[in-house]
């Protein structure tokens, strides 16, 4: 049976959401503010301001699930960007019933010297963490009152088709080239990457299980690697010779964060990449089955979307 679904932001994994619904024959709906970007088949796509709770419903009503799938424009707006679009997304599953799947990510949980599994407190202490955390938890509370469904999806690090601001393919644009590459931290600590298609296939099936609803689940995530060898793999995917990876200055963020505000923001998450940073996945994959796509696909989807331009 077909049912309407709609996904808010049209970035890489908004599009990898809205074609994973459109694969199991749902009707689809992207929304963006601007409503416009690449076209992806079988899907519509409409224009919606997602901090207007009122506009917001209009778009959702009579839909089984609606994802959210924003992507800030930046880091240094995230303490005015997030609580408005936080609560007309809650006012909206309030009022029309649909389940809310969220996009979330690791930061909640904080710097830890273990592999980050389901159930562990939402810690963290910098500004970014917890405001994500305060997010879920205030979705969390509104679902055990019966006032709303929710339902949140973490990954680590974005890999694979159609994503080119994250760390990998940053990186991967001089790896590919035959240049030394450069990454923040230590490119030798192991660190989970996902492929934003293993993310969309995990919220378009969690949307659908009443079981799964009230609480967070992890992506199916392949194992940790280095940077280095991710690297390594990427250019491997497509007969490239493994690159030299080199770790950008640690003075980076410190002097440069001066003058420059992404790398003043990106103090508070380096942690990520000086130390292991693993994610474990076997949850979902016990609940449903999702395993994540093969390693050798992630990497030569990354580097074909690199060398694409």
């Amino acid at each position: 049976m077909s049912h309407r679904h709609v996904v808010v932001g049209a970035g890489p994994v908004g599009q990898a959401t809205a074609a994973e619904l459109v694969r199991r024959g749902h009707e689809v709906v992207l929304a963006s503010r601007s409503g416009t970007g690449p076209s992806v088949e079988g899907v519509r796509r409409e224009s919606v301001d997602a901090g207007d709770p009122d506009v917001l419903t209009k778009l959702v009503d009579g839909a089984e699930a609606f994802y959210n799938c924003i992507n800030p424009p930046s880091y240094t707006v995230w303490p005015t960007y997030w609580p408005p679009i936080a609560e007309a997304l809650a006012t909206t599953a309030e009022r029309t019933g649909a389940v809310l799947v969220v996009t979330g990510n690791l930061y909640p949980y904080g710097p830890l010297d273990r592999p980050m599994v389901e159930g562990l407190p939402d810690s963290a202490a910098g500004v970014k963490g917890a405001l994500r955390a305060r997010m879920w938890a205030d979705l969390a509370d509104r679902h055990a009152q019966g006032r709303l469904r929710a339902v949140e999806v973490r990954g680590s690090d974005y890999m694979g088709p159609g994503v080119t601001q994250a760390h990998v393919p940053i990186a991967a644009k001089r790896a590919l080239a035959g240049k030394t590459a450069r990454v923040f931290g230590d490119p030798s600590a192991p660190h989970s990457m996902t492929d934003v298609r293993d993310m969309a296939t995990a919220m378009v099936t969690v949307a659908g299980e009443a079981t799964a609803w009230g609480r967070v689940w992890h992506a199916p995530t392949n194992p940790a690697l280095s940077q280095a060898q991710t690297l390594a793999d990427v250019c491997a995917a497509v007969g490239r010779p493994a690159p030299r990876v080199k770790a950008w200055p640690a003075a980076m963020l410190g002097v440069g964060g001066a003058v420059v505000p992404f790398l003043r923001e990106m103090r508070e998450t380096a942690y990520q990449f000086q130390r292991p940073y693993v994610l474990d996945s076997s949850a979902i994959t016990e609940a449903f089955g999702l395993t994540p796509t093969p390693w050798d696909e992630v990497c030569r989807a990354t580097a074909e979307q690199v060398l694409a331009g």
